[in-house]
């Protein structure tokens, strides 16, 4: 008789989630075996990754490489097996089933039907609502993520032992302390989105239920009616991810003035950098109107993966259907952005851009 293995994982699934790296060319893993490599003995591979999956005994083979960013410091990124992207597809398909519906509309980054452009244009709508933004940066947000806490809220959408184990060992497998995951993962924007949904999205939710926000990964924006709202927001913000184990970075947050035709105020900032567009008043035709545009240098790491195939096209907006165009000088901050924007310039047509909620109350995590 066959001895049961301790966790029921169909074949199926590891399957499917093979034709699913494969789908996504992933390169090279840490061990040099490519993908037609692993396809060459396709049935044993698949087989003994499965047994080790089923038989509580896989661990995560991977690599960790800390990248220079430009403003300094590093940022780490894992290199996996093709073997380990397969198993952690297997999670991460498990897991988002559940989730998915969980997260917040206005979270943007790796989900389904959203991308950074949709992003951008919700920024811009509300730009025009709204007269203040409050610009958050996280410092080292992805050295800072408290693993109990993250794991907390994964234990919160889901009973499955082995999901909750082999999250665990991925999350620990390149780090010394209980903080931080490095990027590069299939299953690492699944679990980001899973940590801000509860110490950003929902709590912001509850306690400012008139501040819209995007976000994509750790690049937030805000919307508020005022320069008080702002601050305040900004204020209890602090505190908020103190309690959470983030920090917000002093000089990259800040409150933003949303200068225009129809609002002429006097303040020191009024342009913000949001995946790779700056948001400014620009002189136009009409007097001042404010454009969203790619501006020379604004950002030096453009727009995080976007795995949605978006061809980059902004449609216009009904509100603003009259609105000049910038002209052939717009240049693009980053590679990935003018694969992106490339239709968008060919034909010279970004369009306008620069468009409370209470004092908030804890909600962290131990209400997962």
């Amino acid at each position: 008789m066959t001895k049961a293995k301790p966790f029921d994982i169909p074949k199926r699934e590891v399957w499917e989630a093979f034709e699913h790296v494969k789908a996504n060319q992933a390169a090279a893993g840490v061990d040099g075996q490519s993908i037609q490599d692993f396809e060459n003995r396709l049935a044993d591979n698949l087989y003994k990754l499965w047994n080790r999956l089923s038989s509580s005994g896989y661990m995560p083979p991977v690599r960790r490489v800390d990248i220079p960013k430009a403003n300094g410091g590093t940022r780490p990124l894992g290199i996996p097996t093709v073997a380990d992207r397969i198993a952690q597809e297997v999670v991460r398909r498990y897991l988002e089933s559940p989730v998915e519906p969980a997260f917040h509309p206005d979270s943007y980054w790796y989900r389904r039907n959203r991308s950074a452009i949709d992003a951008i244009r919700t920024a811009r709508q509300r730009c025009w609502r709204y007269d203040w933004v409050l610009d958050i940066d996280i410092k080292g947000f992805f050295n800072s993520i408290d693993h109990e806490l993250l794991l907390r809220a994964v234990r919160k959408h889901t009973k499955c032992a082995w999901v909750q184990l082999y999250i665990e060992h991925w999350l620990k497998a390149l780090v010394e302390r209980e903080r931080g995951t490095p990027q590069g993962r299939v299953i690492s924007p699944l679990l980001t989105n899973l940590f801000l949904h509860y110490v950003f999205d929902i709590w912001l939710e509850w306690g400012f239920p008139g501040v819209p926000f995007e976000r994509y990964a750790d690049d937030i924006i805000c919307h508020c009616r005022s320069e008080r709202q702002a601050v305040a927001l900004r204020a209890t913000l602090q505190r908020r991810f103190a309690e959470c184990g983030l920090e917000l970075h002093p000089d990259k947050t800040k409150v933003v003035y949303c200068k225009d035709a129809n609002r002429k105020g006097n303040y020191p900032t009024i342009r913000f950098d949001f995946l790779g567009y700056t948001f400014r008043p620009r002189l136009a035709n009409r007097g001042w109107a404010v454009r969203a545009f790619v501006s020379p240098g604004s950002q030096s790491e453009g727009v995080k993966g976007d795995p949605s195939g978006n061809s980059g096209m902004v449609p216009p907006d009904p509100e603003r259907q009259g609105a000049e165009r910038l002209g052939p000088n717009v240049q693009p901050v980053h590679p990935r952005l003018d694969q992106l924007l490339q239709p968008l310039l060919q034909i010279g047509a970004l369009f306008d851009s620069f468009a409370h909620r209470r004092p908030l109350a804890p909600m962290g995590l131990a209400k997962v």
